[in-house]
C-alpha cells in the first residue's frame, strides 16, 4: 500500500486504470471511464493509460528482476516500467481488456506477466493494494478474461472488491456497450465498492 494520503485534508487516494484495448475509445474505455466516474465521486484521484499504440513486449524469462531486485524490469525500452512505477505510486490498480480469443489482449497479458514478476521479485510489491478487473465482450469468453487479471491481483496479495454482476459488458462495436444498462450499472456499483473499500483500508 502506498503512503496514507488523508482525504481530510484534501489530498486524495489515487486509483490508476491500464486500458489494454486496441481502441482507445473503444467499449472498454467506455466501461472503464464510467467506474472512474464513481472514483471521482468520492474524492478519490483517478489515472486512465491507454495501451492502445504503446510499445509493449512480453516477458523473455531472463529472471533478471530477481536477480537486481531494483522494482524494474530489465526490459527498459517500452512502457512498463512506467506503469509499474504508476501501479507502485498508486492506492488501487484497475485493469481492463477486450476479449480476444477466451482472453486478454496480448498487450494487457505482457503488462500482467512482466508486472507480475517484477512485483514477486521485489517482496510483492503490490501487496494490499486493491485491483479491480473489467472486461469488454461481444458474446463468450468474457469470464476467461476476467479470471486473467484477477489471478494477478490475487497472486500480488491485493484486495479484489465485487460488484452486482461480473464486471463485464457487452458490446461489439465502439459505443455498444453504451446499450448494455446492466454492464454500466455494474461498474458504477464496482466503482462505489472500490472506493468503499479503499477508505477503510486506508483509515
Amino acid at each position: 500500500m502506498s503512503a496514507w494520503r488523508d482525504t481530510n485534508k484534501g489530498i486524495t487516494m489515487k486509483v490508476v486504470a491500464f486500458n489494454g484495448s486496441a481502441r482507445k475509445d473503444g467499449n472498454t474505455a467506455i466501461l472503464v471511464t464510467t467506474l472512474l466516474k464513481e472514483l471521482k465521486k468520492e474524492k478519490i484521484e483517478t489515472e486512465l493509460i491507454q495501451l492502445a499504440g504503446k510499445k509493449i513486449r512480453g516477458c523473455t524469462a531472463c529472471g533478471k528482476c530477481f536477480v537486481n531486485r531494483d522494482g524494474k524490469c530489465v526490459i527498459g525500452n517500452d512502457i512498463v516500467n512506467e506503469c509499474i512505477e504508476k501501479m507502485l505510486d498508486a492506492d488501487g490498480i484497475i485493469l481492463a481488456s477486450p476479449t480476444y480469443f477466451a482472453d486478454v489482449s496480448t498487450e494487457m497479458k505482457a503488462l500482467i506477466d512482466r508486472a507480475g514478476f517484477v512485483a514477486k521479485a521485489n517482496d510483492d510489491m503490490f501487496r494490499r493494494k486493491v485491483g479491480a478487473a473489467v472486461v469488454a465482450v461481444r458474446r463468450g469468453g468474457a469470464i476467461h478474461a476476467f479470471d486473467t487479471m484477477n489471478h494477478f491481483f490475487f497472486i500480488s496479495q491485493m484486495v479484489v472488491p465485487g460488484s452486482s454482476y461480473w464486471n463485464v459488458g457487452i458490446g461489439l462495436d465502439p459505443g455498444d456497450v453504451k446499450g448494455d444498462e446492466e454492464g454500466l450499472l455494474t461498474m458504477e456499483t464496482l466503482g462505489a465498492n472500490m472506493a468503499w473499500v479503499l477508505k477503510k483500508l486506508n483509515k
